[in-house]
């Protein structure tokens, strides 16, 4: 909890790392303070800011590299290009330890013809498991100020969070009413699927303060509305208040493909995020996967519009990657597996293999076909995704019935304690906020349709029905109908002593309030054996 005293610190630490950099605060905090202190560390303001020609640091937020305990990324955008884009790197007590240029990436809104810039520094060189200061710049803007933590390195314990299918809480699209219908004014309504809970649930995971965020996929839901740029505004307008002192780090989800945007429609994205490289990738499908480490936990983020039958973006782009996805994706999770400081292996993706939810999207088959083998070749320990607007999980699962839906096997019917050596523990997590939640969609008894294939395109809505066949949902466990909001904490605890077992504690939150506030719907425990 801040206090007056401990916001004045902070405050004056950032004065100091401008100070270091030989940047004048301007009119920056220096009315805050009267103290000889506060005002000696004020330098004299330095080049000429006009604020009518000079975009403000926008959307500050943050990525890990591959390295999580030394490899940070900050990033923001802007509507305008800008000079010497930077961010200064320091101590919490405002010690400055290296300047950073950041690098400019671009791509032309296809819908509004708007021209996006963002700007990535990506820092290494950071010592593990340590608190920096940090300020974005340019020429000209008002310096942006957040704080991270690097990941520990080897067996420490860390906390993460997870939610997919968000939104935005902004009403940006003026409501046109029925014939006959007068309203005083302009009525506004949000157009991307957001509502208010979009906001609480970004409160939620600030109350955690988690060392780093999930976001299986969905971000924003920029395809559907009319300004799309705005809407990514929205975003992280939003989301900054989280991204801005830890990373969030998604994966692809189906509506994140907008039309035009890029020869499979993931400019946008790509643009806003600088991810991790991985190998197979070209100039179209950079940043749609990637894997990071973070203490003993690796986290593999995959893009499944790469292997699923159902048409659910702007454009229709199964086999995207000719194969180079699965063929970096099986090397990685052997890597994985055979690295002895690595424990945990974890999943982020956005389309589900399991569901109980009726007249929804449902599982599709392609994830079954192409990415459950490499699970259970590898052990993988968790995925979490979304797609599914409410939470559920699987019983451990590990191979797969011999009909037409793969049904996926359980290996265990435990729900408090798990042993993920036996198989992977499957979270559908897609409460972030949209106003289309599938908690009231639930199957009873639990049942799931599975997409087999598309049909032909429609000639009115351009496109191809999903074809399904249902199957009984031997592997469901726990699901959530009465709250449709919220997100899930891992806690990981690596173990004292080479051969202990290592657990990562799961607490699902229901977000139940404006301000974040949160009410525990269930725990859980994963275990394994340490691999040291």
């Amino acid at each position: 909890m801040t206090t007056p005293d401990s916001d004045k610190n902070f405050d004056i630490s950032r004065r100091r790392l401008l100070a270091a950099a030989g940047i004048g605060t301007g009119v920056l905090l220096t009315a805050s303070f009267a103290g000889a202190e506060e005002n000696a560390l004020a330098p004299t303001a330095t080049g000429v800011t006009n604020p009518v020609e000079t975009p403000p640091v926008a959307g500050l937020h943050l990525q890990f590299g591959a390295d999580a305990s030394a490899e940070m990324v900050v990033s923001w955008h802007t509507l305008q290009p800008v000079k010497q884009p930077r961010v200064l790197i320091g101590r919490p007590d405002g010690k400055l330890e290296q300047t950073v240029a950041a690098h400019e990436a671009s791509y032309v809104d296809a819908k509004s013809n708007q021209t996006v810039y963002a700007y990535h520094a990506k820092i290494d060189g950071l010592d593990a498991d340590s608190p920096y200061l940090y300020a974005a710049l340019h020429d000209g803007a008002e310096p942006q100020f957040g704080t991270f933590r690097t990941s520990p390195r080897g067996r420490q314990p860390l906390t993460f969070t997870s939610f997919g299918d968000q939104g935005t809480p902004t009403l940006g699209k003026v409501f046109h009413p029925p014939a006959g219908v007068t309203l005083q004014g302009v009525t506004y309504i949000n157009d991307n699927l957001g509502s208010p809970a979009a906001g609480d649930t970004t409160l939620g995971v600030e109350r955690l303060r988690p060392l780093f965020h999930l976001f299986n996929g969905d971000l924003c839901y920029a395809n559907l509305a009319q300004d799309r740029v705005r809407t990514w505004w929205d975003f992280w307008n939003n989301n900054s208040r989280s991204a801005r002192n830890r990373p969030w780090m998604p994966s692809p989800g189906n509506h994140e493909n907008e039309l035009g945007n890029g020869p499979i429609g993931y400019k946008a994205y790509q643009t806003y995020f600088s991810l991790p490289q991985a190998d197979g990738q070209t100039e179209v499908t950079h940043g749609l996967w990637y894997s990071f480490t973070a203490g003993s936990v690796r986290v593999i983020a995959i893009a499944n519009d790469d292997v699923c039958y159902q048409d659910g973006g702007d454009s229709y782009v199964r086999g995207y990657s000719g194969g180079a996805q699965k063929a970096w994706l099986d090397k990685e999770l052997a890597a994985a597996r055979n690295d002895k400081g690595i424990d945990w292996l974890v999943v982020c993706m956005h389309q589900v293999a399991i569901s109980t939810a009726d007249k929804f999207n449902g599982a599709d088959l392609g994830i079954r076909e192409e990415w459950l083998p490499l699970f259970d070749k590898y052990g993988v320990d968790l995925v979490v995704c979304g797609h599914e607007h409410h939470y559920e999980r699987s019983h451990p699962i590990r191979g797969q019935q011999n009909n037409k839906t793969l049904t996926p096997i359980p290996v265990g019917t435990a729900t408090d304690v798990i042993d993920t050596t036996k198989g992977t523990v499957h979270m559908v997590i897609g409460g972030g906020g949209t106003s289309v939640p599938s908690n009231e969609l639930f199957f009873n008894p639990p049942c799931c349709r599975v997409i087999m294939g598309v049909g032909d395109k429609n000639p009115t809505t351009g496109k191809r029905p999903p074809i399904y066949v249902a199957e009984d949902a031997t592997w469901s466990a726990v699901r959530n109908a009465a709250h449709s909001y919220g997100f899930a904490a891992f806690d990981v605890d690596p173990g004292a002593h080479q051969g202990d077992l290592t657990t990562m504690k799961v607490t699902y939150y229901d977000v139940v309030g404006q301000d974040g506030q949160l009410a525990p719907f269930e725990s859980f425990t994963l275990r394994r054996p340490r691999r040291d």
